[in-house]
Order: C-alpha cells, then sequence, then structure tokens
C-alpha cells in the first residue's frame, strides 16, 4: 500500500519534470540559434537546416526521461548540463560549415553521452564511510576555509589588483602571471572553498559568515579578471533561492532554464528595439553565448581541428607529459585560439579527453571513465542536503563544462570538493548543529533515500 501510494505521488512530478525538460530542450535549440552569429567561421544558420537540426536534437531527446527517474544526485547536476551541451551540439551540426566527418561526430557524441550519463545518474549508493565531522569540527573547518580565502586573496592582490569593467579584462589578464603554487590556489579558493564555505554556513544557519564567503569571492574579481568569479556571489544566491523554493530536480533544470529564457526575451526584444542593445548584449553574451552555447560549439571546433591534426593521447595531462610525447607545445586553448580566432577556446572532457586525446572513435569509452569519477563523486555525497550538493559545486560545474575533467580534478579543486563531501555531517546534523541521538540517526538513512527518490 505504502509503495503504490508513494508511486501515485510521483507519478505527476515525473510527468512535470518531463514537460520541464522538453520545454527546456525546445528553449535551448531557440537560444543556440539566436547566439550563432558568435561562432564566425564554424556555424551559419540556414532555415533550410532547420528540419534537420530538429531530427538530431529528437534522436537525443529521449533521454530526458532518464533525468525524470533518476535520483537527485551531484552526477544528476553535472549530467543535465551535459545534456544541455551535447543537445545544443547536435542542433548545430546541421548549420556547421566546417568539414570532419559529422555522421561520426554525430554518433560519437550520443554514444560518449550516455554511457557518460548512466553511471553518473544511476551510480549513486553510499560507500564505507568513516564517521563524519562533528558539528563543531565542522563550524571550525568552515571557518579555516574563509581565512584560506582572505589569505589567498591578499597574496593574489600583491601581484594584481585592477578592478576594471568587462569590456577591459581581457587587456589586463593577458599580462598576469602568477606563480604556479598562486594559481593553483586562487582556482581551489574561488571554485570550491568559498563556495563550499557559503553552502555550509547557509545549512548551518550562520548566514553573516555566508554573506563574507560571497564577499571575499567578489574580492577576487579584480585579482583573477575573470567573468565568473565578478558573477560568482550573484549565481551562488541564485541557486540558493532555487533550491530553497523548488525540489533538487526541478531547481536543477531551471537553474538553466530561466537565465537562458530571460535572454531569448532580451535579444528578441532588442531586435524590436525595445530594450538597450548595451546591456542586453552583456547578457546575451554572457548567459546564452558564452555559458550555454560556447560549450557546444567547442565540441565543433576540436572535432574539425582533430580530424586533420594529430591526437593527443593525453599528454595535455601535466602529469602525464614528462612520460608521453605531445605534438602540441602550447596548451590546447592556445591552439584553439590561433587555429579559429575565437579566443582562449577550453573545452569539457567531452573534447578533450574525449575527442582531442582519443578521437571520435573512442571518446565513448573515455566518456565512460569520466562518468565513473561522477559516481565516486556521488557516492561520497551521499546523504547530504542537496541544497548543500547543488550550492557547493556551483562553480565548479561551471568550470566542468568549460575546462577538462583532469584539470578540474587537479587545478580546480574539484577532487578537494569531494573529500570535503565525505567528511561533512550529513543532513540532519549539519543542520541543526546539534547531535544526532541514536534513534535519529537510524532513521536518516531511510528519510534520505524518500528525500531522493521524491526530489
Amino acid at each position: 500500500m505504502n509503495s503504490l501510494a508513494l508511486s501515485s505521488r510521483l507519478a505527476p512530478r515525473r510527468l512535470t519534470l518531463i514537460l520541464l525538460l522538453l520545454i527546456f530542450t525546445a528553449a535551448l535549440c531557440v537560444s543556440t540559434t539566436c547566439v550563432s552569429d558568435t561562432f564566425p567561421g564554424a556555424v551559419e544558420f540556414d532555415r533550410s537546416h532547420i528540419v534537420a537540426a530538429i531530427l538530431n536534437v529528437s534522436i537525443f531527446a529521449p533521454v530526458v526521461l532518464l533525468f525524470a527517474y533518476a535520483g537527485f544526485s551531484f552526477g544528476y547536476i553535472v549530467s543535465f548540463n551535459f545534456f544541455t551541451m551535447i543537445a545544443g551540439y547536435l542542433w548545430l551540426i546541421p548549420f556547421s560549415v566546417l568539414t570532419y566527418d559529422h555522421r561520426l561526430a554525430y554518433v560519437s557524441i550520443i554514444i560518449s553521452g550516455l554511457l557518460f550519463i548512466l553511471p553518473s545518474l544511476f551510480i549513486t549508493s553510499p560507500g564505507r564511510r568513516h564517521p563524519p565531522l562533528s558539528a563543531r569540527a565542522f563550524d571550525h573547518l568552515l571557518s579555516v576555509m574563509l581565512l584560506v580565502g582572505a589569505t589567498v586573496a591578499a597574496v593574489g592582490a600583491l601581484y594584481n589588483f585592477t578592478p576594471v569593467g568587462l569590456s577591459e579584462i581581457y587587456r589586463y589578464r593577458a599580462e598576469l602571471n602568477f606563480p604556479a603554487p598562486l594559481r593553483y590556489a586562487l582556482g581551489t579558493t574561488s571554485n570550491v572553498l568559498l563556495p563550499f564555505a557559503f553552502a555550509g554556513f547557509l545549512e548551518r544557519k550562520l548566514f553573516g559568515r555566508a554573506g563574507l564567503a560571497l564577499l571575499l569571492l567578489l574580492l577576487l574579481y579584480p585579482v583573477t579578471l575573470t567573468k565568473l568569479t565578478l558573477f560568482a556571489p550573484f549565481w551562488l544566491v541564485f541557486l540558493t533561492l532555487l533550491s530553497t523554493w523548488a525540489p533538487p530536480r526541478a531547481a536543477t533544470i531551471l537553474s538553466l532554464l530561466l537565465p537562458m529564457l530571460a535572454g531569448i526575451v532580451l535579444f528578441f526584444a532588442m531586435r524590436a528595439g525595445l530594450f538597450p542593445l548595451g546591456i542586453g548584449s552583456l547578457y546575451v553574451g554572457t548567459v546564452n553565448s558564452r555559458m550555454i552555447a560556447m560549450p557546444s560549439a567547442a565540441l565543433e571546433v576540436y572535432n574539425n581541428f582533430f580530424s586533420e591534426h594529430p591526437l593527443t593521447h593525453f599528454c595535455q595531462i601535466n602529469l602525464l607529459k614528462p612520460f608521453i610525447s605531445c605534438p602540441y607545445d602550447e596548451p590546447l586553448s592556445v591552439v584553439m585560439s590561433k587555429a579559429y580566432q575565437l579566443g582562449a577556446f577550453n573545452a569539457s572532457l567531452f573534447a578533450t579527453e574525449g575527442i582531442a586525446s582519443v578521437g571520435p572513435l573512442f571518446a565513448p569509452l573515455s566518456a565512460l571513465g569520466c562518468g565513473l569519477i561522477i559516481a565516486i563523486a556521488n557516492r561520497l555525497s551521499s546523504g547530504l542536503s542537496p541544497r548543500l550538493i547543488l550550492v557547493s559545486s556551483g562553480l565548479i560545474l561551471q568550470a566542468l563544462v568549460n575546462v577538462p575533467l583532469s584539470t578540474n580534478l587537479l587545478s580546480n579543486g574539484a577532487a578537494l570538493l569531494f573529500v570535503l563531501w565525505y567528511v561533512s555531517p550529513r543532513a540532519a546534523a549539519t543542520t541543526t548543529g546539534k547531535p544526532l541521538n541514536r534513534a535519529k540517526d537510524e532513521q536518516q538513512p531511510a528519510q534520505a533515500r524518500t528525500m531522493l527518490s521524491a526530489g
């Protein structure tokens, strides 16, 4: 009886999620078309190819059913963002003006997406766990993160502190030359430590300290001169509001759907002369183009480049460089920048660990391996508050869709984030700040499973 009642309650939620995902997919195609002129020399919009683009995306669209039936996890967030990237690329293929084997790339990215998404969504069981930190120790850990964040920001300011507008950051950023240890510290602090501290303080209801974490993130902007650090505090607040008002799976979808819809409205409002061009172009260029469409365009560019140039065989990974001969003396982002005049073109694991390293034929195997790594993160974070997972991973997620997985694990602190999740108190202890009694502790796993299945 109980299982039947639970199923009857979950069915409307699944239908709502499916509808939301289909709306998202349609909006993604419109958004990608709106900004297609951002990628000159790679794609060219032609109305005669719209039917082919719709068919391309429609074949991949049934993947949304997996998101309707899977429970919430870190892998759910990552997989949804990669679904966005892959669906956007499938929409772009018919408009491509590049000459690589589009059929091979089409089949490869669909299989790669499935082999990544399946373990990332469905391997979520908790692993063997040592006793987590006490509430008091967790508080101390979060305070240490604030101290580290302040220290890194101060040291970074000794090398660069240039509070300039967004239109000038590229001119000054080209001159930055941080020592390697500081460069790694800045990446880990901005992508992991301060977002985790913010999310942790929210769970502990220590709002003043959470605000201090956001302030430190904002202070990193004139040091690093990246858009991500400037918008990071607003993005984390946005994720917090979504995860507070909406169930975690719906919040994940809305986190991209709402900003994307706003950009579509602004795009057509600007074309009709109803909105200032400068402000609207900044928003659409940042959100619809750079945040959402650019990772898809990277697949287009990497497929074309490595159809004509040697593969890397993972030589772009710093730890492997001493052991593998490499045909490229510069980072791949610089190589792509020189080849396509689209700026420094970093790309996700599908483009780097996949296409660039082993080619489209074997890229699905690479994607499977990366999906299993995300599955490990699911197991390490199992039982945590969904809001803590969503908010604390808010910035590393943006890095994952734009930067190789190996770089994120080693340089941007993703591996450290997984460890922090592992040692964190589970949901009830994190929120109340008081030790759980034995009865409540025994109830918590069942409550967590119910919450995840209903999420």
